[in-house]
């Protein structure tokens, strides 16, 4: 994600089925994609400037709906309303006031009926300015010059309302997205800059950090170095050996990676960093010139140093994997997991158009995998650099 007066413009909700036949997307999903790319390029308007779809005619019109408190904040269908809790500036349960720019989040069971709600603040102040920022416990900071975070919120779906909402983690810095843990067992908040010292902070920055998900007060943050320091976007882990699939936004000079933790509920413990490579194929370039639905065998080569000090154009994590011959993509973003432990992840410039990509990766026992481009955006009228996903 990049600066976020631009991310409602770019966010976009990506609503496909997807169905599986021995893991992999279906032809007939494809064509269902195929489909919504050749009508938008042939239509044309028809009564209020609304084409017709051949794949349904969605939710309607977007009109302007006010949510409990009166405010009109977001445009919906007709039969669609929405409630507005936890506003930047407003209290929290631990006295501190809910810092600004929200962003990754993920929802677990919280207590006695209530969701919890674990989310990432994308602080990107300079070192020392807490101005809207995560502020938080001093003790429990990682770096005590930067103003990132999380924040938990337990959330009551029946009386719509917060029971209870605090600092969860601190002292981090442009927390961006991530992804659930292992067996649930938090979040993984990840930092979308490589920031240091050099910078005027006290630490480095680039790297991943858990939230455990049965706190009810911040702990001091723990940096999971051996997950890697670079721009992290999101990350989630595999339902079965708690592998951790990683997506990197930098750029052209973007990774997809794996880790694989040496205790997959105690990601502090260690493990070792990797990033995907096409079988055969030295540098294989995602970015251009792609077909839907060819499927690509992956194996994987192993990161040596996944803590570069400093991080520079050769020793970064991306260079030394592609160095051994790793994929190269075009900004890595958002990143969800099936219930199969099929992974799907968008590139959010990739593609001729440069508008967006959406890939499956489906592992393998014997411990590669394959990836599948699944669909690719022909103009910003189709699709228009996607952030995030869900399936």
């Amino acid at each position: 994600m990049e600066d976020s007066d631009l991310k409602m413009d770019r966010r976009s909700f990506l609503k496909r089925s997807t169905l599986f036949a021995g893991g992999v997307v279906t032809a007939t999903t494809l064509q269902t994609l195929a489909a919504h790319t050749a009508h938008a390029k042939e239509r044309k308007p028809e009564g209020r400037g609304r084409g017709k779809s051949p794949v349904g005619k969605g939710y309607g019109e977007l009109k302007p709906v006010a949510d409990q408190n009166g405010a009109l904040i977001l445009a919906l269908p007709d039969g669609f309303h929405h409630t507005t809790f936890s506003k930047s500036g407003d209290a929290m349960s631990d006295g501190f006031a809910t810092p600004a720019i929200h962003d990754g989040m993920s929802a677990f069971k919280g207590p006695d009926g209530t969701i919890r709600l674990i989310r990432n603040h994308e602080i990107r102040n300079a070192a020392g300015n807490f101005a809207f920022g995560v502020v938080g416990p001093a003790s429990t900071r990682y770096d005590a010059l930067a103003g990132g975070g999380c924040t938990t919120v337990d959330y009551d779906p029946r009386h719509k309302r917060i029971v209870r909402d605090f600092i969860s983690i601190n002292g981090t810095l442009v927390n961006c997205s991530g992804g659930r843990a292992f067996n649930d067992v938090g979040w993984i908040t990840s930092e979308e800059t490589t920031s240091g010292p050099d910078n005027g902070y006290r630490k480095k920055h680039g790297y991943n950090f858990l939230v455990r998900a049965d706190i009810n007060a911040p702990e001091p943050a723990v940096a999971l170095t051996a997950m890697g320091r670079f721009a992290h976007e999101a990350a989630v882990a595999d339902l079965e050996g708690g592998i951790v699939y990683q997506t990197e936004d930098s750029g052209g000079n973007s990774g997809f990676y794996r880790f694989l933790p040496n205790d997959p509920e105690n990601l502090v413990a260690g493990g070792v960093l990797q990033m995907a490579r096409i079988r055969g194929v030295n540098g294989y370039d995602t970015r251009t010139n792609q077909t839907v639905g060819v499927e690509l065998p992956v194996e994987w080569v192993t990161i040596d140093v996944p803590d570069p000090e400093p991080v520079t154009v050769s020793n970064s994590c991306f260079a030394q994997g592609f160095a051994k011959g790793g994929v190269r993509w075009n900004r890595l973003e958002g990143i969800f997991r099936g219930d199969d432990s099929t992974v799907y992840f968008v590139s959010t410039s990739g593609g001729n158009a440069a508008r967006g990509q959406l890939w499956q990766f489906i592992p393998s026992f014997t411990g590669g995998g394959t990836l599948v481009l699944v669909f690719e955006s022909p103009n910003s009228g189709v699709l228009d650099s996607p952030d995030n996903l869900c399936v």
